[in-house]
C-alpha cells in the first residue's frame, strides 16, 4: 500500500484512501447529459460510477489533523451491497501506512455529516457499543450542519446515520463551530454552501502555499466544470456561486486542491482555459 504525500511549506499532507463505493452517475452529474459525463466516468450496467473515499491528513508542527473519515466499518451487508462498498485498505490501515495511529490524531474535521464523509468517526466494538475511532481528537463540525443531521428533513434523512456522530457528543469530543474558524495555526474551516447549507471546506496554508480540501463542493476532478453539479446538492445555485468565488481565489493564489471522491487524483490545481475552468494534475511523492 502506498500513500500520496506532498509538502506544503512546513506542513506534510498525506492522501489517505479508505476504499471505494458507487453512486448513480446521473445523480452525480446532475443536468449534464450522460453522453458527456460518461466520457469522464464510464458507468456500469446499473448506471453507477465508482468513487473513492479520500481523506487527507495534515501534519503541522503543532497538531495532526484528519479531514473526513469515509463510510467506516459499521455498515451492514444490505447497505454495503446497495452502494458497492469496498473498504480497501480501510482508513485506520491507510493511516498506519502514513506512520500514525488513531490515538495520534488531535483533530478530525468533517466537511458535513453525510454517511460517506463521517462514517469512520466511530466504530462498533465486539460488544456492540459505538465509540469514537480517534480517542484523543476533537471533532470539528459546523453547528448548522449538526442541527440538520440531528433533525433531518425527508429528503436528507437517509444521508444521515446518527451512530456516525451522536457518540461524539456523548464522549465530550464534539466541537461545534459557526462560520469560518481557525482550528490550529495554518488550518481553517471555511463555510462553502451548496451541497448542504453549512457544508465546509478546509484551507491549509504554510510558508506562502495553500491547499484547499473541497469536500462535496467539487467531489472529483471531473466536477471542476461549473455545470457539473450533483443532483444531491440541496442548493445547486449556491454551489455554482461558491465554486466561482473559490475558483477565482484558487487560480489567483495558485492553490492546490484536494478531492474527496476522485479514484485517481487526490490533489491537483484549477486552471482557466479558453474561458472554462479545468483540472490540472499534480505530481506527488509516495511512501510505502
Amino acid at each position: 500500500m502506498s500513500v500520496d504525500r506532498l509538502k506544503l511549506g512546513e506542513f506534510e499532507i498525506f492522501g489517505l484512501r479508505e476504499g471505494y463505493f458507487s453512486l448513480d452517475g446521473g445523480a452525480m452529474f446532475g443536468v449534464v447529459p450522460k453522453t458527456l459525463w460518461e466520457k469522464k466516468y464510464p458507468a456500469d450496467a446499473a448506471n453507477r460510477i465508482r468513487l473513492a473515499l479520500n481523506s487527507i491528513l495534515i501534519r503541522t508542527p503543532a497538531a495532526l489533523v484528519l479531514v473526513e473519515t469515509g463510510i467506516g466499518t459499521k455498515t451492514d451487508q444490505k447497505f454495503s451491497g446497495l452502494y458497492c462498498v469496498q473498504i480497501e485498505p480501510g482508513l485506520v490501515a491507510s493511516l498506519a501506512g502514513a506512520g500514525f495511529k488513531p490515538e495520534d490524531v488531535d483533530f478530525v474535521i468533517n466537511t458535513h455529516l453525510h454517511f460517506d464523509h463521517c462514517g469512520g468517526n466511530t466504530f462498533r466494538t465486539e460488544t456492540g457499543e459505538v465509540r469514537p475511532t480517534f480517542p484523543r481528537a476533537r471533532y470539528i463540525i459546523q453547528k448548522g450542519e449538526w442541527e440538520s443531521a440531528r433533525f433531518p428533513n425527508e429528503r436528507e434523512k437517509s444521508s444521515y446515520i446518527k451512530d456516525n456522530f451522536l457518540p461524539l457528543e456523548e464522549s465530550g469530543q464534539l466541537d461545534l463551530v459557526e462560520g469560518n474558524r481557525q482550528i490550529v495555526d495554518g488550518v481553517e474551516v471555511v463555510v462553502a454552501p451548496g451541497h448542504t447549507a453549512r457544508h465546509q471546506c478546509v484551507r491549509v496554508f504554510s510558508a506562502g502555499q495553500t491547499l484547499c480540501y473541497l469536500g462535496d463542493l467539487v467531489p472529483t476532478s471531473a466536477h471542476v466544470g461549473l455545470a457539473y453539479i450533483m443532483s444531491y446538492d440541496l442548493f445547486p445555485l449556491e454551489t455554482l456561486e461558491t465554486r466561482k468565488r473559490i475558483y477565482e481565489q484558487a487560480i489567483g493564489e495558485d492553490w492546490i486542491v484536494a478531492f474527496v471522491h476522485d479514484p485517481v487524483h487526490f490533489f491537483g490545481k484549477i486552471r482557466r482555459n479558453n474561458g472554462k475552468f479545468v483540472f490540472q494534475p499534480l505530481e506527488v511523492d509516495f511512501i510505502g
